[in-house]
């Protein structure tokens, strides 16, 4: 029976078509009526028990001690999603600035994924109808592994949970800043087709879908089939104002790039030595190579275009196919089979800024004896060079991945123990496509045009007489500033082909008993679930890219798997008619390299319901998170960074608070870092809390508000250089143990070259970096949710939902003795939004429904105080908060037909002026924030065969 207000509440809204955004979960046949077949819920008796996100047994309640968002497929419609992807990115809750298509050149622009409360993304639990989804292949930032939500056909979507904070008692691993159970279709009433067709009102981006989807039974033997196509364009930077050219509106005047440009090692600024004044070059670029001049530093040839030529999303072809079937073998066993297909074809273009050549890279600087100075050649690549346009040298990204599940479920008997066993497979197949420049070919195409042979200089070694260093090469700078022809740019450059994958086995077993025993509030319900199986990762990049070959770029490499065991317990007891206790708990444990890494999580939850409007909820538990497959086999990877040379600096009697006056040389020195992965890591872990209410006053109206808490340990870090090269110094003036284990273990990661000077030792030029278990972070929130059902009669009905998230705090300390960094204060630690809005209101009458939303976005660090990192510089500051609109409507000529127009971004707005960026900024705001869509149009038809 529904004995309170908040169910009917929630109950009536869904009635609607609009689920509040706590409601955990609906009746079947309620949450799938329209809104022409609603019932009225002033007549709903019963609420038949049903199993929710967030719990393992069955119940009644549809509010419980954990806070759950829902977002409906009709939400999703109505709103204007156009993705899976964007329905959860555009949702309160995700607060933090993760990476995407629009961010160019990031290691996974291929992906999509999201950041709960500004928690790293691998934080998020991500289950398909309750089972755990594949990790993507790629790493994250080339390091991080997390799920991908490109590849979920929406029109396959039924409603997607959302379960904030910590859920590992439940959920196991992963589960720290949350979890999200995206839940499929199992029937529909009729043959679907539906069809979309979008459009941007600046040009790119047009897009089209179909999709099409039946259901059939004979006997005993039910099936959904479900399909879907979609095909999108680029958004290249030429198709907005603000990309296409560099910014016009920042701190200085628009500066063009670098394309053909011969700078001085010794203070002399730009050398400008074309003696036909770059007129060989006007037709690169569109015709927009020039003759440019940079105030402070000289002459060079340049165009004030160059950054329109990346994409700012990507090109994406995408099939998606989806089987849903049952067997009733009996009244007490059902056997059911799903199957999720996706393949993934993307293509991006990273822009000039990644397509050029230049002698830094090999030499650092060259020393030209005709000009007594050492210089730095650098040549950027056009659209002409390659032969007309960036098109034709486009990344190559190709997904196929796809989760499988065989099982079967049903009752002992005529007991009140529920069982299901099953097996579900994972599987991610990732194909990355890479345009790259050859290091040899390059080298030999710019020395036969250009460098000219080595010279043997004055000692006859090939190295300048001022240091002994630096290559000695007579440029012919004539034909440096030169274009070259299609042929010439193929002869150095080509693809490479890195393949990736992932992959997961578990078999579980559920015993679920709803009614185990009697108590003075009910029946008290068990649920005891068992998992066992593997898991495996493995990234294998072109050789190309670990032997040299390639010019200018690197790759991660790595690869293993492990086997794991779990099992859980939950217990639910109405202690009392207004008091309900839940209590979980689970073990893990996983077998890694021949050892075992194993960690126990506990939740205890507290329901209290004064009265039947009011709910008051509470729960504490532990949250863990198991090292990535990444983070325990990654191979020895490269990459370069500076570091202070504290040792050198001291020796030159600069230390402590007067290091910055440390020489250059030895202040930010550039070094070659290696970083792996260790099998010994262990679990991150978290305690976790939250309390809130829900309060429903009238059967159609609710109010929740929740307060979470996260403090999470033993994060995963690679070892600190910074750290590493101060302990050398400490150990050598005796701070430290010279013999302690701490300074045998820095003396063992830095490598250092050799020294002329005798007073000082040679420059670092490695360090190894391992990951480690050495960082903590602490985070505080509250989320907000109100949603209101109306019916005004005859003029149809009105139902209304808003959600709102802000974190209260957000603390992190990346090594040990560092200072706690707060993080909402420290805007060179972290740009992420601090707080996010959005509402909805929807009317329907008869056979139409309109539905307006909108999403606002707060305030966020300026970029010259993400520069700078503080608020108190001249020019720092906060940008303005930035509100997207969207709007649709549907109508129903008649029952079978469905047609909808939804604009996304009603007003075209772009991403608040920044005016602190310089006139040197190709993308002059912050893609992992903002993007520069503008205005979507979409039409869209749903057609029912057989529907009268």
């Amino acid at each position: 029976m529904i004995k309170s207000k908040i169910a009917v509440a929630v109950v009536a809204a869904l009635a609607f078509g609009y689920t509040s955004a706590y409601a955990q979960s609906a009746p079947t046949d309620a949450s799938q009526q329209s809104a022409d077949q609603a019932p009225d819920s002033t007549k709903v008796k019963k609420l038949e028990a049903v199993t929710v996100t967030g719990s393992l047994i069955p119940q009644t309640e549809i509010e419980t001690a954990t806070p759950t968002i829902t977002i409906t497929a009709q939400e999703m419609k109505a709103r204007g999603f156009t993705t899976v992807a964007e329905a959860l990115q555009q949702s309160s809750f995700a607060t933090g600035s993760v990476q995407g298509s629009a961010t160019s050149a990031s290691f996974t622009q291929g992906a999509q994924t999201l950041s709960m409360f500004g928690l790293p993304v691998g934080f998020v639990k991500y289950l398909i109808d309750g089972r755990p989804m594949g990790n993507f292949p790629g790493l994250y930032n080339g390091s991080d592994a997390f799920n991908n939500l490109s590849g979920i056909p929406m029109d396959m979507v039924e409603r997607i949970d959302v379960l904030p904070g910590g859920q590992s008692s439940l959920y196991g691993s992963d589960a720290i800043a949350g979890v999200i159970n995206i839940i499929l279709k199992k029937h529909i009433d009729a043959p679907t087709i539906d069809v979309r067709y979008g459009w941007h009102k600046d040009g790119g981006g047009a897009t089209r879908r179909i999709s099409l989807a039946d259901g059939f039974s004979a006997g005993k033997f039910n099936a959904l089939l479900g399909v879907q196509f979609e095909k999108t364009q680029p958004i290249w930077g030429t198709d907005r104002s603000l990309t296409r050219q560099f910014f016009t509106e920042g701190t200085s005047a628009p500066i063009a790039s670098r394309d053909y440009l011969v700078n001085s090692g010794t203070g002399a600024g730009y050398l400008f030595l074309d003696p036909a004044n770059c007129s060989n070059v006007t037709g690169q670029f569109h015709g927009t190579e020039a003759k440019q001049h940079r105030a402070g530093s000289g002459d060079y040839c340049g165009s004030f275009t160059t950054p329109g030529y990346k994409t700012i999303t990507n090109d994406d072809k995408t099939a998606n196919l989806y089987a849903h079937t049952t067997f009733d073998v009996s009244d007490n066993l059902q056997l059911y089979g799903d199957v999720l297909y996706n393949y993934e074809e993307q293509k991006y273009a990273v822009g000039s800024n990644y397509t050029w050549w230049g002698t830094s890279v090999d030499y650092g600087y060259i020393y030209d004896p005709n000009l007594d100075d050492f210089v730095n050649l650098q040549r950027a690549f056009s659209p002409e060079d390659v032969g007309g346009s960036y098109r034709s040298i486009m990344n190559k990204q190709i997904e196929n991945s796809y989760l499988v599940t065989l099982g079967g479920k049903g009752t002992f008997g005529q007991s009140n123990w529920d069982y299901d066993l099953g097996f579900s497979h994972s599987d991610d197949k990732l194909l990355n496509h890479d345009f790259q420049r050859f290091a040899a070919p390059i080298d030999a195409y710019f020395e036969s045009h250009v460098m000219g042979p080595q010279l043997p200089g004055p000692n006859g070694d090939g190295l300048d007489p001022y240091y002994g260093a630096y290559p000695i090469f007579a440029p012919n700078y004539a034909a440096f500033y030169q274009p070259m022809s299609k042929a010439d740019f193929d002869s150095f450059t080509g693809f490479t082909d890195t393949r990736s994958k992932t992959w997961d086995n578990m078999v579980r077993g559920q015993l679920t008993n709803a009614s185990l025993f009697s108590v003075p509030g009910g029946d008290a319900g068990i649920a005891v679930v068992v998992e066992g199986g593997n898991q495996g990762w493995d990234y294998t990049p072109d050789p190309r890219l670990l032997n040299g070959e390639v010019w200018g770029t690197t790759s991660v490499q790595g690869g293993g798997h492990r086997s794991r065991f779990a099992t859980t317990a939950e217990l639910k007891v109405p202690l009392l008619s207004q008091l309900t206790l839940d209590a979980s708990g689970r073990y893990d444990s996983y077998k890694v390299a021949g050892g075992t890494v194993s960690h126990k999580t506990y939740n205890l939850a507290l329901e209290y319901r004064p009265f039947e409007s009011l709910l008051l909820r509470g729960r504490y538990g532990t949250a863990f998170k198991i090292p990535t497959l990444a983070d325990e086999f990654q191979g020895l990877s490269g990459y370069y960074s500076q570091v202070t040379d504290y040792l050198n600096c001291g020796r030159l009697g600069f230390s402590g608070a007067n290091i910055d006056a440390c020489p250059s040389k030895y202040n930010a020195v550039q070094f070659f870092g290696q970083q792996a992965g260790s099998p010994t890591l262990q679990p991150i872990t978290a305690k976790v809390w939250s309390y809130g209410f829900v309060w429903a006053p009238m059967a159609q109206m609710s109010f929740s508000v929740d307060y979470l808490h996260w403090d999470i340990n033993n994060e995963v870090n690679t070892e600190s250089a910074d750290g590493l090269s101060n302990t050398e110094y400490l150990c050598e003036i005796g701070t430290l143990d010279m013999n302690s284990p701490t300074c045998q273990n820095a003396f063992s990661k830095i490598t250092r070259g050799t020294s002329t000077n005798p007073a000082l030792l040679g420059d670092i030029k490695q360090i190894y970096t391992p990951k480690v278990n050495v960082s903590n972070e602490q985070v505080n929130a509250i989320t907000a949710d109100f949603g209101y059902a109306h019916d005004i009669g005859a003029f149809g009905k009105l139902a209304f939902h808003t959600s709102y998230s802000d974190v209260l705090k957000h603390t992190v300390q990346s090594y040990p003795n560092d200072p706690v960094v707060d993080v909402l204060r420290n805007p060179n630690w972290s740009t992420d939004f601090k707080t996010k809005l959005n509402a909805s209101l929807t009317w329907s009458l008869d056979k139409w429904s309109v539905t307006a939303y909108g999403n606002r976005y707060g305030r966020t660090p300026n970029y010259l105080a993400s520069q700078v990192g503080n608020y108190t510089a001249k020019g720092t500051g906060k940008l303005p908060a930035w509100t997207l609109y969207n709007a649709s409507v549907t109508y129903n000529p008649v029952p079978a037909l469905g047609l909808s127009l939804l604009v996304n971004n009603l007003f075209n707005k772009m991403p608040p002026m920044d005016h602190s960026y310089p006139g040197s900024s190709s993308n002059p705001y912050n893609s992992s924030n903002y993007n520069v869509y503008g205005r979507a149009m979409y039409i869209e038809a749903n057609y029912k065969f057989g529907v009268k």
